[in-house]
C-alpha cells in the first residue's frame, strides 16, 4: 500500500480508498471512489498537505470533488481540483467564508494537538480555508453515475445547513460526513448548527435500506450498519425527552454521542 509521511491510505475494496489524517486530533477521513468513467473524492481533508499528491497515485480518472459540508477540515485541498460540488445550503460558506468561525479560531483548531511531522509548506499563521465558486450545486436525490457505480445524495442538515450524506448504492456504503461517527460527540451546539435538523437527518439515514457499512468522516474507519438501529432508537429518546435544543449537553448512546 502507498506510503506517505502525512496521509494514511487504506483500501476499502479494489475501487474505494480512505485517505486519512491520523496525525491530527480530528482524525479526518476523505474517500476516493473509482468508477469506470470517473472518480469521486468525498471531501479533501485539512489542507495541511496536498491530497492531490495521493489521488494522483491512486487513479488517472477525472475526479469530481463532492463536499459533505463546508468546514475547514473537509475543504482543505479543494483548490487542487477543477470540479467541486457542494449542496446549495453551504454554497455561501464556500464562496464567502465559513459563518460563525473566525479565522483565528480555525487556525487555532487546525494547528493544535498535531502528533505527526507536518510538511514545511504548512504554516498555521497563514492557513486559510479554501474559498471559491463551486462547479455545480447538489440537491437532495441527485444520482451521480461513475460508470458502473451510482451514488445517491441525501441532504442531511444540522451540523451545517447544506450537509449531505452520500450513499453508494452499488456497494451499500453510506458516507455520513459529520452527521454520524464514533468516539467523539457529533456537534450541533454552535450557532450555525441546528439540533432539530440534525435529529431529523439522523432519523433519515437510519431508514436507508441495504447499508453494508457506515463511513463517518472522523475517528474509527467503518462502522457496522447495526449502528443505524441505535441511531433510530436515539432519535426517539431525544425527541421524547425534549432534548433536541441548544444547551442540553452531551447525550451518549451505544456507539456514538451527540452534543447540543
Amino acid at each position: 500500500m502507498l506510503k506517505d509521511l502525512w496521509f494514511t491510505v487504506q483500501k476499502i475494496d479494489s475501487n474505494t480508498y480512505a485517505i486519512s489524517e491520523y496525525g491530527h486530533w480530528e482524525k479526518v477521513h476523505s474517500f476516493l471512489l473509482l468508477g469506470t468513467e470517473k472518480a469521486v473524492l468525498i471531501d479533501t481533508g485539512l489542507g495541511i498537505d496536498s491530497i492531490k499528491r495521493i489521488t494522483d497515485q491512486l487513479t488517472t480518472l477525472p475526479i469530481d470533488v463532492i463536499t459533505t459540508h463546508v468546514h475547514a477540515d473537509h475543504i482543505g485541498s479543494h483548490g487542487e481540483f477543477e470540479r467541486i460540488y457542494v449542496h446549495e445550503g453551504d454554497k455561501d460558506w464556500l464562496v464567502n467564508g465559513i459563518k460563525g468561525l473566525s479565522i483565528e479560531q480555525i487556525r487555532k483548531d487546525v494547528s493544535r494537538d498535531i502528533t505527526w511531522p507536518t510538511p514545511e509548506s504548512f504554516d498555521p499563521e497563514t492557513y486559510h480555508p479554501f474559498q471559491g465558486e463551486p462547479t455545480g450545486l447538489l440537491i437532495d436525490g441527485d444520482i451521480l453515475d461513475l460508470g458502473d457505480r451510482k451514488l445517491k445524495i441525501y441532504h442531511t442538515p444540522g451540523h451545517s445547513p447544506g450537509h449531505i450524506s452520500i450513499f453508494d448504492e452499488t456497494n451499500g456504503y453510506l458516507f455520513t460526513g459529520d452527521l454520524l461517527y464514533d468516539e467523539t460527540p457529533i456537534y450541533a451546539f454552535y450557532p450555525s448548527t441546528n439540533p432539530v435538523d440534525l435529529v431529523n437527518s439522523l432519523e433519515r439515514i437510519s431508514e436507508i435500506p441495504n447499508v453494508t457499512m457506515v463511513y463517518g468522516s472522523h475517528n474509527t474507519l467503518g462502522l457496522q450498519p447495526d449502528i443505524l438501529a441505535e441511531v433510530k432508537a436515539a432519535v426517539t429518546y431525544l425527541r421524547e425527552h425534549e432534548l433536541t435544543r441548544f444547551g442540553t449537553g452531551i447525550h451518549t448512546f451505544n456507539g456514538f454521542s451527540v452534543q447540543f
